[in-house]
């Protein structure tokens, strides 16, 4: 299983201070930070698009910190470009909105980033099982894509336990609804990429919950 990363998202940060907001959690230990764009069509609601990733990018370095961006999006091949401009690393689109998810993860690919493919809740997970090979990451979610502050999803986990069984190597994202009250269901499922927003942006010490995450996940490693 692949080492514990912890990936606070900004959705759940001061959007008045968002670079300081995204410098905070990095210095409290995360490794990496989860950007969550919505354009008001594939979910109902709007956040930050790539000019706003441009900035962030310029607070915080590449190799400083890495960008997960969860791209919530219709027509997800349209914006790939502009996120490798704009200093993405990882790309995770919806399988649910694209019909060539093949050939988005060669164009994601081409532009230098990672390629990540989400399924949401009631999408089976046998959708990317041809994909995996291709893929550096899939992303299980465990609330309906659209807004933060959802609560936890138990039933998503069956879909993580069969990715572990059949991908051992493969890097796990789970998000919605994660912090120390669920943390558990997801690590002993087999979840390895944690996204965490108001228990992490929301705590009087991120520091503290960032370790307990990931001290979670790497005791189900040694399991």
């Amino acid at each position: 299983m692949p080492e514990a990363k912890i990936a606070p998202s900004i959705l759940a940060s001061n959007f008045g201070n968002l670079a300081a907001e995204c410098k905070r959690a990095m210095h409290c230990g995360a490794d990496w930070l989860h950007v969550d764009i919505m354009d008001g069509h594939f979910v109902p609601n709007i956040t930050i698009g790539a000019p706003v990733v441009t900035c962030i990018r310029g607070a915080l370095p590449k190799g400083d910190s890495f960008f997960d961006c969860h791209m919530m999006v219709a027509e997800p091949e349209r914006w790939v470009e502009d996120f490798a401009k704009a200093g993405g690393d990882l790309y995770c689109f919806h399988y649910e909105a694209t019909s060539s998810p093949e050939a988005l993860i060669d164009k994601i690919h081409a532009s230098g980033m990672r390629a990540g493919c989400a399924l949401k809740p009631k999408t089976p997970v046998s959708a990317v099982f041809d994909l995996v090979p291709k893929l550096d990451m899939v992303l299980i979610m465990t609330v309906e894509p659209g807004f933060g502050g959802q609560k936890f999803m138990i039933e998503c986990m069956p879909k993580v336990e069969e990715l572990r069984s059949k991908f051992p190597d493969l890097d796990i994202e789970v998000d919605g609804g994660l912090g120390p009250a669920t943390i558990d269901f997801a690590a002993d499922a087999g979840a390895n990429v944690i996204v965490a927003g108001t228990s992490v942006f929301g705590a009087k010490d991120p520091r503290e919950v960032i370790a307990l995450l990931r001290e979670t996940v790497n005791k189900r490693q040694l399991k």
